[in-house]
């Protein structure tokens, strides 16, 4: 296998989780050149993970003369093989468009050489399906498949400096600091603890002695003011970090609370001791962020109060234990 490529769009949480298969392909192939076709938030950090030698932003084309170019420049290409990490209707198309000089593909496309066939895969976790399809595809026969068995992707790799201003007496960081995810998609509000609560959690960090640091995009800023309105201390880096940033901040990080959202599986995946908050409206067995995780699911996040995750986090030895807090 000489040149091969690895298609991967989807969210932030879903590339993230895709890191760990991509480590896999790399190390099957070492000395092959690997092209990444995936969108533009990736790039940058699917360039630092060392992966990749080539990557490819236009893996979602608006119109089909813009598809048919992209598939064009693949079938050009002459790939050996290729991996669908995506495995959605849209990269199975793809498939179907390289016809009649099809590579070997690892997906789900109907006549696909390498399929993932499986018929539980859609009840699999992240990160054991992608293990089981590349066990399918010959790459990784000893694959951790069961669940729970595979391990959160490795950021190792990922070198960037924390964006967090340094004491100019100390030259040193700052006290411990949490980094707080109030946000997420806007049209799935029911994914989002209530950014009151946050507020009230943010407060009683602070008295515990940990800084509190708000991490989100730009859209997110405005729950980061409200935090502030509570605890005028805490610093608002919504819209001010890229991917590398947030996960320099998590791997340095004393603890990350926040919602199903990419920058939470970012932050976990960079080793933070984390508390995800699950509703109903996403199951944790098949795509919570993994490592020092703990989960808190409710059917409603309106009836988690800020004395759960405070209890969370005194059994991460975050906070003291003590007979109340200030919630």
């Amino acid at each position: 296998m000489n040149k091969i490529l690895v298609i991967k769009l989807g969210a932030l949480g879903d590339f993230v989780m895709a890191l760990a298969a991509m480590k896999q392909i790399r190390k099957a192939h070492p000395k092959a050149k690997i092209t990444l076709l995936t969108t533009p938030p990736y790039a940058a950090l699917a360039k630092a993970s060392g992966y990749f030698n080539t990557i490819e932003t236009d893996g979602r084309p608006e119109g089909w003369q813009y598809t048919f170019a992209m598939i064009r420049r693949l079938k050009r290409a002459r790939y050996d093989r290729v991996y669908d990490l995506q495995t959605s209707s849209r990269s199975s198309s793809y498939f179907y468009m390289m016809w009649p000089s099809q590579p070997q593909w690892s997906g789900i496309a109907f006549g696909c050489a390498l399929p993932h066939s499986n018929p539980q895969r859609d009840h699999m976790h992240t990160l054991e399906r992608q293990a089981d399809q590349l066990k399918a595809a010959g790459i990784w026969p000893d694959a951790p498949i069961m669940p729970g068995q595979a391990p959160s992707p490795d950021l190792s790799w990922c070198k960037t400096e924390p964006v967090l201003q340094h004491d100019p007496e100390r030259r040193a960081m700052v006290r411990p600091y949490a980094l707080l995810v109030p946000g997420g998609s806007a049209h799935r509000p029911e994914k989002r603890w209530p950014v009151e609560a946050f507020a009230q959690l943010s407060k009683a960090l602070k008295v515990a002695g940990i800084d509190v640091v708000i991490i989100g995009g730009p859209q997110e800023s405005a729950l980061a003011r409200t935090i502030q309105r509570s605890l005028p201390t805490a610093r608002d880096l919504t819209g001010r970090t890229d991917f590398a940033q947030i996960a320099a901040l998590g791997a340095k990080a004393a603890l990350a609370v926040g919602n199903d959202t990419g920058p939470l599986h970012l932050i976990a995946a960079a080793g933070a001791p984390t508390i995800a908050l699950f509703s109903k409206a996403s199951d944790p067995a098949l795509c919570a962020p993994r490592g020092h995780v703990t989960i808190l699911q409710a059917d409603s996040l309106d009836s988690v109060g800020p004395e759960l995750v405070l209890t969370a986090a005194r059994a991460y030895g975050v906070i003291p234990q003590t007979r109340s807090d200030p919630v």
